[in-house]
């Protein structure tokens, strides 16, 4: 299979940035928005963003469901629902921060319908996209591109948000109107990037069933061991960065004092995505993509507990701690999209079915699920510490908010990490697997039986060596 071409890789990306106008702007100021503009309360608050991501989740098993059983013979699996799904996605987003003031009950009311909606939305649009990657290619250095382009495109949107929008967001400024012709702007830039994937990032790799069954879906989920390992690990690792991402704006504004380096931040993000995006694909070739990601767990770690144990008074210690902390945060985002990507070839040499839908469902059901439980675990910080809108905040708030900043985070990550350990589909296993799925399909082309699904890797390929103990994977 040839190489991805520079414009298909662009494409994929652009598919990120206009995923994460809606995401990651909900991601960073949703909760802000929700506690000092809707005026509702940070304990209340929390409750709506555990609900509701929760919901989130269980929508990604129906939307990678919808994906499984659907196929177009023009577009394919997984654009139709990029082409026609973006626009309500963004429009719901508009919904979303634009809560009006109908009293405590329809206020609250509204936030939950309107945000259940956008995660719905977002469900149906994002898991076709996720999934997309493993259909684009099998090649590990293509992957591990298609990763970096996913994290620069999320990146570029999350650094102008904390460049251009975070430092708006201090008392007296009418941030109604602000989110309001935002997300209004975020419909048009938003629509022109996924148009542009559709265009560019085409769907490459042999598929033997393009509609799977039920049965077949739930066949590949119990029989992959290593997506159940990513699904705990990412749970572990997104339940600690939402925390540290849903109050992040709190820590540089109530406990630095340092509104002002948000954009700083956003900037010092940038730079280093930019830097180490075109670096992930030699390393994973170098080291593999299981140990990118506990090295990069390490290091993100380390800048929790930098994060937690600094004084307040010491900002630049402070700084430096979120940006190690982020720099680890975005290795991982970069090379787990590649990972996820490998177990979907190990569910098919399992099974003989290919499943991206259903399995990007799971990985993608239990990161929603780490973010709801990490969204909420970092607003019951705010609301034990007694956090108050628009007041100085006590040395007990102070303490909730490094508690969900650093200590809650390094406090996942180094779960995350003993999970991952323990995980076995190596770089070099796979294209062992995808060698021989490879020479399974030949056979079958030939009218000659393959081997069984339930065979050691080797078996009926052109070569004969078992890969080793891989029967406990």
């Amino acid at each position: 299979m040839k190489e991805l071409s520079k414009l298909s890789i662009a494409g994929y990306g652009a598919g990120d940035a206009a995923n994460n106008l809606a995401f990651t702007t909900a991601t960073m100021f949703l909760l802000v928005y929700y506690t000092d503009v809707a005026g509702i309360s940070a304990a209340a608050a929390g409750t709506l963003l555990l609900v509701v991501r929760v919901f989130d989740a269980f929508a990604d098993v129906f939307a990678g469901r919808l994906v499984d059983r659907s196929y177009s013979k023009k577009f394919g699996k997984f654009r139709p629902f990029i082409m026609f799904g973006s626009i309500p996605l963004l429009l719901l987003s508009v919904a979303t921060f634009s809560v009006p003031q109908l009293g405590e009950t329809g206020t609250l009311l509204y936030a939950y319908v309107t945000y259940a909606a956008l995660g719905l939305a977002y469900s149906l649009v994002n898991i076709p996209y996720g999934s997309l990657a493993g259909a684009m290619t099998q090649d590990p250095g293509d992957r591990a591109k298609l990763g970096s382009a996913r994290a620069v495109g999320a990146l570029l949107v999350g650094s102008a948000l904390g460049i251009f929008v975070a430092p708006l967001i201090k008392p007296g400024a009418d941030l109604q109107s602000m989110f309001t012709t935002i997300t209004l702007i975020f419909v048009m830039v938003g629509a022109a990037l996924y148009f542009f994937t559709v265009l560019t990032a085409k769907e490459r790799v042999h598929r033997p069933v393009p509609n799977v069954s039920f049965k077949q879906s739930m066949d590949t989920l119990k029989t992959n061991r290593p997506l159940l390992m990513l699904c705990m690990s990412s749970f572990l690792f997104l339940t600690g960065y939402m925390a540290l991402s849903s109050v992040q704006l709190y820590y540089l504004r109530d406990v630095l004092g340092r509104l002002d380096l948000y954009p700083v931040l956003a900037i010092v993000q940038l730079v280093m995505t930019l830097a180490m995006a075109p670096m992930m694909p030699r390393l994973v070739r170098k080291l593999g993509k299981k140990n990118v990601y506990i090295t990069a767990g390490i290091l993100s770690m380390v800048g929790g507990i930098i994060v937690f144990f600094a004084p307040a008074f010491m900002t630049w210690v402070g700084f430096s701690g979120l940006v190690i902390s982020l720099m680890g945060v975005m290795a991982v985002n970069i090379v787990v999209w590649a990972l996820e990507a490998d177990t979907v070839e190990y569910g098919e040499w399992k099974t003989g079915v290919r499943t991206e839908g259903i399995t990007y469902a799971l990985f993608s059901f239990t990161r929603k699920t780490g973010q709801a439980v990490g969204g909420a675990l970092a607003a019951y910080c705010l609301a034990f510490g007694g956090y108050k809108s628009g007041a100085a905040q006590s040395a007990e708030a102070v303490l909730g908010i490094q508690f969900a900043a650093g200590a809650l985070p390094a406090i996942m990550t180094i779960l995350a990490i003993a999970v991952m350990s323990r995980y076995k589909l190596t770089d070099v296993l796979h294209a062992q697997i995808v060698g021989e799925i490879r020479a399974r399909r030949s056979l079958e082309q030939h009218g000659e039986p393959a081997a069984h699904a339930s065979d050691e890797p080797g078996a009926g390929t052109s070569d004969p060596a078992p890969l080793g103990k891989t029967s406990r994977l």
